[in-house]
């Protein structure tokens, strides 16, 4: 048991604001897990950077062994890429924590985190242990993550596992995001353990997921180590990212600087994307906030049918704070907090590292706007630029919220039948009427014009609906059925697969999500 220092802001934060730090004491309790002592298979080159680090940035944890471990899927294509080969009949054991590989080293990674607006000093991961890291057949370095395997050090008062349901999730959310073009964490296997866990529906089958990122390193990484006061340990984090993701930020005149712009870049590129496909991650924490810039941590997660700005699932959004509109504003909110910690690396002198972080933090709304209306471009099949760009996106967008359109369908089918999605049809035409008058500015064909749309706007989302009955069919039956096909469609989410259509269409009114959970 240590003391250390709780840094809280003196104000109440605002999205594009900075503030100084005071502290407060708090007390810390961390421990070491022995490292299992179980027969080691080879399933690949490990090669640990993170496990290099001082002691303070994780705690080791072993993953607790389950009973009956029965793999559900298996990701062949991603192991590849890893060059992963675990022993078929072994996969179950290694995916579910029953086996360490060799050269795995695991952790539970030490992390804070605001959490709806309110700062808590230390998180951590209680329920991932990162087994370790490989280089991929493209040099380039990444994590491997078991979620779901028992109680760390970090883990308070939760039980360290998870259950299917939210695990079935995770892995079709996250692969449907990298069939969609937008960066993110992937799925590598998902296990059943043969055992049930307790969560407040009652006993549920529990799972274990694997995840491959290009790291796990959040904003609340930072600040952990800010909270602390621990300028030492900051420094060694923010020159770890730069040297595993932002090496160019090393040649800079300033490179922590240049480091805090790269993030900017990466999360505004990021949620641009998450806006074009009416994606709505639900819980954008600081410790949800990965500093590479993928897509992490889909809990409540959920994407739009009918299009609404306000549109919230989470159902521990009591206030909207994290619905469709505002996660543009958040990302901003979010890389404030992020500023804030490494204020003591941009410059000695605090003034001049305030207007440094400053700069950032207030050009972000226009970094995300450019890249917003670039990708609205291409949802309207425009390939040049002109002034009143922004004004027709954004008028068939208000259009679409009146006569509760939906999303998706509208989008992919502009050249063809959208008028069908909107209540009042003559609304659509008249927007379509300034739409095509623009389209006569541009000497593209309309065949190069619909490739340009369709590879920007899907025929295919997981729609929550077909979500939750495959989930449902999974957990209540056994049955992945409809899990397998949902993942096989939603592999090629531009393509049009006439024998899937059914997969298309919005929900029946009876069948509409209106919360998801966070699955903990």
């Amino acid at each position: 048991m240590h003391r250390g220092y709780n840094f809280r802001p003196r104000r109440r934060n605002r999205a594009g604001t900075l503030s100084t730090w005071h502290s407060e004491p708090y007390i810390c309790v961390m421990a070491d897990y022995p490292l299992s002592e179980d027969l080691s298979p080879n399933i690949g080159s490990f090669s640990n950077s993170y496990a290099r680090l001082p002691a303070a940035f994780y705690a080791h944890a072993v993953p607790a062994k389950v009973t009956e471990p029965r793999l559900i899927k298996f990701n062949e294509a991603l192991a590849a890429e890893l060059g992963l080969t675990p022993p078929p009949q072994q996969r179950a054991a290694i995916f579910a924590g029953n086996l360490i590989p060799a050269g795995a080293e695991p952790l539970a990674m030490a992390y804070a985190g605001h959490q709806f607006g309110g700062f808590v000093p230390q998180l951590g991961d209680g329920r991932a242990i990162l087994l370790g890291e490989m280089i991929d057949t493209h040099g380039q370095r990444r994590d491997i993550q078991l979620k779901g395997a028992g109680r760390t050090p970090f883990s308070r008062r939760g039980d360290g596992r998870a259950a299917l349901g939210p695990v079935l999730r995770e892995y079709l959310i996250s692969e449907a995001m990298n069939a969609l073009g937008i960066p993110t964490t992937r799925a590598l296997a998902a296990v059943t353990t043969g055992e049930q866990i307790l969560r407040e529906e009652g006993l549920v089958p529990g799972a274990v997921f694997t995840r491959v990122a290009a790291s796990h390193v959040r904003v609340g990484t930072f600040q952990y180590f800010a909270a602390r006061g621990d300028v030492s340990s900051l420094r060694q984090l923010a020159d770890y990212v730069i040297n595993r993701h932002y090496p160019q930020a090393k040649n800079a005149k300033r490179p922590y600087f240049a480091l805090l712009q790269m993030v900017a870049h990466a999360q505004a590129e990021l949620i641009a994307h998450w806006l074009r496909v009416g994606f709505i991650h639900g819980v954008m924490n600081t410790d949800n906030m990965a500093i590479a810039g993928q897509t992490i941590d889909f809990g409540p997660c959920a994407f739009m049918d009918a299009y609404d700005p306000a549109t919230v699932f989470s159902s521990i959004d009591y206030y909207g704070r994290y619905a469709y509109a505002n996660q543009p504003r958040l990302a901003n909110w979010n890389l404030a907090r992020f500023a804030e910690t490494i204020l003591p690396l941009l410059d000695d002198n605090q003034e001049a590292a305030v207007a440094l972080g400053t700069e950032v933090i207030e050009g972000f709304q226009a970094r995300y706007a450019a890249f917003w209306l670039e990708t609205a471009r291409a949802k309207l099949g425009l390939f040049t630029a002109e002034d009143g760009d922004e004004a027709l996106m954004n008028d068939l967008l208000d259009i679409m919220h009146k006569n509760q359109a939906d999303f998706t369908l509208t989008f992919r089918h502009l050249n063809d039948d959208a008028r069908s999605q909107f209540i009042d049809p003559t609304a659509f035409d008249h927007w379509a009427q300034g739409w095509r008058t623009r389209l006569n500015h541009e000497t593209h064909t309309p065949e190069e014009r619909s490739a340009k749309m369709q590879a920007v706007n899907p025929a295919f989302i997981p729609r929550n609906h077909r979500v939750e009955q495959a989930l449902q069919a999974a957990v209540q039956h056994a049955d992945f059925t409809l899990f397998d096909e949902l993942l096989t469609v939603l592999a090629n989410p531009y393509q049009d697969q006439p024998n899937f259509a059914h997969y298309t269409t919005p929900p029946e009114q009876s069948e509409r999500v209106l919360h998801t959970f966070c699955g903990t």
